[in-house]
């Protein structure tokens, strides 16, 4: 038993009265111990879910974020590059939507954009389907790369994915107290808005609960980490609903953000950053409509195959609605309406499916 940590637990599990949040370096110890399992069982077990029913701090998530920037991978950006995207969404899948995100990223890719994500395997509490899964059917195996070899990807063809189970065993290692303890801890907080990138970035993240996003903002800050864009969407993940008005958060908002939609004032973040809300509504850009309901893995990569083909569907106008608004985000475009019409061509057109054609000429 470590008495440290133990020391550490007693500050967030001590109850509504005379519990207390961790600071940042608290935090940061804390998830360096799990991490390298100086703390035993029981004790990262109660840590987890005492944290739970108390609720992180944006100052503890950043110190787990240290933690993990200190101990996890990290790819590195080439000169050529630019800004990377990373885009960060839940670790334990998706269940009820079909996740757009995989598609997102091919479109980027392909207009230029470097774009890495990151995940692990099928994982509690809702077990759904894991991005990993997804791009295996594509033909791409994450699963069987180095990070090395994870790094000559990206670096050759502007797309990676960082790989719990084989790039970071200690934190893939946590993932049974998950199922453990029966509810998502912190770190299932923390991984979305976790970057494994050395450079400059371009941070997607999603969530479900509007307090999340105070987390993140304020962790980010911390951080400082400027650029990054905030989405309340499907399943906690950040692909873009097209059943319901969007509410989006943008950091260091400029001119060129100007899109003439609904959104609340600009408030102040920091002294050099700035945070704005803009709320998009898809059915003024003709996107509006059902979500895609999620079947199987197998006939979800049947559809995405499809789209990559150009064949009209539910699925193809979910891809260009996040395709076109992530290339506008991201500067390719200089509004949503020629993101969205530059996403479209590139899909149809084939160039997306001889992008990856390219990836899976690696593996």
């Amino acid at each position: 038993m470590s008495d440290r940590f133990r020391e550490l637990l007693k500050i967030i599990g001590s109850g509504t009265h005379t519990g207390k949040n961790l600071t940042r370096s608290q935090a940061a110890t804390a998830m360096e111990m799990m991490l390298e399992q100086e703390a035993t069982p029981a004790q990262i077990g109660a840590f987890l879910i005492s944290h739970r029913i108390k609720r992180p701090t944006g100052e503890e998530l950043a110190g787990m974020l240290d933690a993990y920037n200190e101990l996890g991978p990290k790819l590195h950006a080439q000169s050529s590059m630019g800004q990377v995207t990373v885009l960060g969404c839940p670790y334990d899948g998706r269940s009820r939507t079909v996740p757009v995100t995989p598609l997102t990223a091919l479109i980027l890719v392909t207009a230029g954009v470097p774009v890495i994500m990151h995940g692990g395997a099928r994982m509690p509490t809702k077990e759904g389907v894991p991005f990993v899964d997804i791009w295996e059917g594509l033909g791409v195996k994450w699963e069987k790369l180095s990070l090395t070899q994870v790094q000559q990807v990206f670096e050759s063809k502007g797309l990676g994915f960082v790989y719990l189970p084989t790039h970071f065993s200690q934190a893939d290692f946590l993932v049974q107290y998950r199922r453990e303890i029966g509810k998502r801890p912190p770190l299932a907080t923390m991984e979305l808005i976790w970057i494994p990138f050395l450079g400059d970035v371009h941070l997607a993240a999603g969530y479900v609960h509007p307090p999340t996003e105070g987390m993140f903002r304020g962790a980010l800050e911390l951080r400082g980490v400027k650029n990054y864009t905030t989405v309340k969407g499907l399943e906690g993940s950040c692909d873009l609903p097209s059943d319901r008005t969007n509410i989006i958060g943008l950091s260091m908002p400029s001119s060129s953000l100007s899109t003439g939609e609904k959104r609340e004032s600009q408030e102040e973040t920091t002294s050099s950053t700035k945070f704005e809300r803009l709320l998009l509504h898809p059915s003024d850009y003709g996107f509006g409509g059902k979500e895609v309901s999620l079947v199987s893995t197998a006939e979800l990569v049947s559809q995405m195959r499809a789209v990559l083909q150009g064949e009209k569907s539910e699925l193809m106008s979910a891809a260009v609605w996040n395709g076109g608004f992530y290339l506008w985000r991201c500067g390719v475009c200089s509004n949503i309406n020629l993101g969205l019409s530059k996403a479209e061509a590139l899909l149809s057109s084939g160039e997306v499916a001889e992008k990856l054609r390219e990836i899976c000429g690696n593996f």
